[in-house]
């Protein structure tokens, strides 16, 4: 039996924040013992109120933040990411099949949108070639492929940092496709974005689940969104998930209870905008 695309058993993170007054301190519970499991590509929204946990839950799974110590585990293609505590030796081979997608865009400014959809390619060459931009025939056809695939070939000789954010997200997208990632990690990935530029970021998400079988996490703060392009739905409140189920399940009553005085900031009225 194949292992799942990405297990999480039982992991907590805590914060220990400086308080303003002078010497003082608190501690803050991220996640609190938090398990799912991602057995097949599907889409999974991670949603919530501000500080329940998303996008520590969504850092952990990459191994970007490491969970605290105890008998918590990550695993993503059966790999071990990170267990009681510390990071595997290898987790950088297993970050090399997984695509990273930030709010930032993660794009290298002074580069030009081509090689950074190159960048994707980084992990599975020597690092000499990468280091000189010392690619292929072969590797700048599938460069110029994802890109236009994406929608946006005419600009791939522009310096990422004269692009607009949806055009940077795209490029975000190719990259992955690229890299021939297995799993998407896109945290906040429309935060950014105007409501019809973030919908085509969304769809290319959907794309990207169907056409290349990947599975994709992402946090939203638009309940809209997550219920219109997502098959399955995480919720956070306080660091624990209370609801994870199929999007059509999440109804009105239950997402208040998880939202609270934040409801109404969590729509944008864009349900049926697809």
């Amino acid at each position: 039996m194949a292992a799942p695309l990405v297990e999480v058993k039982s992991i907590s993170k805590t914060f220990n924040r400086k308080a303003r007054a002078a010497g003082g301190s608190s501690i803050h519970k991220a996640l609190d013992t938090v398990s799912f499991t991602m057995d097949r590509p599907e889409r999974i929204a991670l949603i919530g109120p501000s500080g329940s946990g998303k996008s520590t839950l969504l850092r952990s799974i990459s191994g970007l933040h490491t969970i605290d110590r105890g008998q918590g585990t990550v695993a993503v293609f059966g790999r071990t990411v990170q267990s009681n505590g510390r990071l595997a030796g290898d987790v950088r081979k297993t970050r090399a099949d997984m695509g990273l997608i930030a709010q930032q865009f993660n794009l290298v400014g002074r580069l030009s949108l081509f090689t950074n959809v190159a960048l994707g390619f980084l992990g599975k060459i020597s690092a000499l070639r990468g280091l000189f931009g010392l690619w292929s025939a072969d590797e700048k056809k599938k460069i110029m492929q994802a890109l236009d695939h994406v929608g946006v070939a005419a600009m791939a000789g522009q310096r990422a940092n004269t692009l607009s954010g949806g055009q940077q997200q795209r490029g975000a997208i190719a990259r992955a496709i690229v890299q021939g990632a297995k799993v998407v990690l896109a945290d906040e990935p429309v935060a950014s974005l105007d409501p019809v530029t973030a919908r085509k970021v969304m769809k290319l998400l959907v794309d990207l689940n169907e056409r290349e079988q990947v599975g994709v996490i992402v946090t939203l703060h638009q309940v809209d969104y997550a219920k219109t392009y997502c098959d399955r739905i995480l919720a956070l409140k306080d660091g624990k998930i209370v609801y994870d189920g199929p999007s059509a399940g999440l109804d009105d009553g239950t997402l208040k209870d998880i939202y609270g005085a934040e409801i109404e900031d969590a729509y944008w009225g864009e349900t049926n905008a697809h």
